[in-house]
């Protein structure tokens, strides 16, 4: 349902060539209560006005010089997107109301304006346009739900299998590397069990802010259920490129995390496979990831292995500066 103030706070524009007209309906909406509304005589710049702002009702002379309201309309096609013109023509002539209902217009007025009647008619499209923008939006908000982790924000396994396929797609045809980091909080299960699952959640939030504080624009961070993440690199050059953002990893997760004045430490195991050598799939790499994962597991925690670097797993993360210095190509 949408209230009486949504509708007088909606966003409208007024277009027509005559100063007359346009002050006519400013004033008429004003009386009504509507509280954002804008006019322009300029017909040629409507729809990137509404490309611009994004107007709940425009309110469109069809005779005017430069584009006429039939033109006007086409274009405001071109800007929205899905297909829902938000635009009352206005008329005075009886053969443009059908005209502009089959180009696209959702209502017409005609002049001279009847009062009543104009007010009926913008609060009823009003009305729809709004339950439109409302449901639209709560279409959106459940997309975004079915790929996103519901406590951290970060990108969920079905998202993330998605831009995985895309990275693999594009290291293919440029011929780069591409990698996946399976990683598991050290001693998470500890902090929940002893400080309750509201601080356990906490912690993860803040594991995830600090994660996505360490990525490239183009990489992806995604938690994918319990204390796992994985973080996509996509277009890398070789293996340093791989090794330097696990080392960021582990240093500022290793860093305390102040949970209202509760200090808790954690570390990080790291599994990584790289594509073309640990396969060219989603599902290969994240297999081999999470192998390498339990490789680190097994070595001591604290630490990243590489599935196809044999040993890496018995490195301590003091050497592994080292290893990539003489890894460098």
């Amino acid at each position: 349902m949408i209230k009486r103030a949504q509708i007088r706070e909606a966003k409208l524009l007024v277009v027509d060539d005559n100063p007359e007209n346009i002050e006519l309906l400013l004033a008429v909406l004003a009386e009504a209560g509507y509280s954002d509304v804008s006019a322009t005589s300029v017909s040629t710049e409507v729809a990137a006005l509404h490309a611009r702002y994004c107007y709940d009702l425009i309110l469109l002379d069809m005779q005017m010089p430069g584009m006429n309201g039939l033109e006007v309309i086409q274009a405001l096609r071109g800007v929205e997107q899905n297909a829902y013109v938000p635009v009352i023509a206005i008329t005075a002539n009886p053969s443009y109301k059908i005209a502009a209902l089959q180009a696209g217009a959702r209502d017409f007025i005609t002049k001279p304006f009847e009062l009543a009647e104009v007010h009926q008619r913008i609060h009823n499209l009003l009305e729809v346009r709004l339950l439109y923008k409302k449901v639209a939006e709560q279409g959106r908000l459940q997309k975004q739900l079915a790929l996103h982790d519901a406590l951290t924000g970060l990108p969920n396994r079905r998202l993330l299998e998605d831009r995985i396929e895309t990275a693999l797609r594009h290291a293919h045809r440029s011929e780069r590397m591409m990698a996946v980091l399976y990683m598991d909080l050290d001693g998470f299960k500890a902090i929940n069990d002893i400080h309750g699952h509201e601080c356990g959640d906490r912690l993860l939030q803040m594991v995830a802010d600090r994660l996505s504080g360490v990525t490239r624009e183009q990489d992806t961070v995604a938690r994918i259920g319990g204390d796992e993440f994985i973080m996509l690199l996509p277009d890398l050059g070789d293996i340093n490129d791989v090794m330097r953002p696990a080392l960021k990893i582990l240093d500022v997760l290793a860093l305390p995390f102040n949970i209202k004045g509760l200090y808790l430490q954690v570390t990080a195991s790291i599994g990584i496979a790289a594509y073309p050598v640990d396969g060219d799939s989603a599902a290969d790499l994240i297999v081999r990831a999470d192998q390498a994962l339990y490789d680190a597991k097994r070595a001591g925690r604290n630490r990243f292995h590489i599935a196809h670097f044999p040993g890496a797993d018995a490195l301590p993360p003091a050497l592994v500066p080292s290893l990539a210095g003489a890894l460098v190509t």
